[in-house]
């Protein structure tokens, strides 16, 4: 029997010659890829981007016409009272 080296007749690549060099290389390419993106996202997330009127808000904040437009659905559909919508908006400044 003809001794190929590496033990029990496998070559370096696992048997799969420059087909499996190529299949590693291309996942360790994707690895790669895949860490530069996930920091590009955390940093990118991690900044905070100013709004269209020149100020910031925070994650999740909404703007003064749209908490005026929250407060008018909810006192239409009857969720709260005239006098919590009126404190709403005085708390708003409008």
């Amino acid at each position: 029997m003809m001794n190929r080296g590496y033990g029990y007749g496998y070559d370096m690549m696992g048997g799969y010659g420059w087909f499996g060099a190529l299949l590693m290389f291309f996942f360790g390419a994707l690895v790669i890829a895949g860490i530069v993106l996930l920091i590009i996202w955390a940093v990118r997330t991690s900044t905070h981007h100013p709004a269209a009127g020149g100020g910031t808000l925070p994650p999740g904040g909404v703007g003064h016409d749209e908490a005026v437009a929250i407060a008018k659905r909810r006192l239409a559909s009857g969720e709260i009272t005239k006098d919590q919508y009126d404190e709403i908006m005085r708390a708003l400044g409008g």
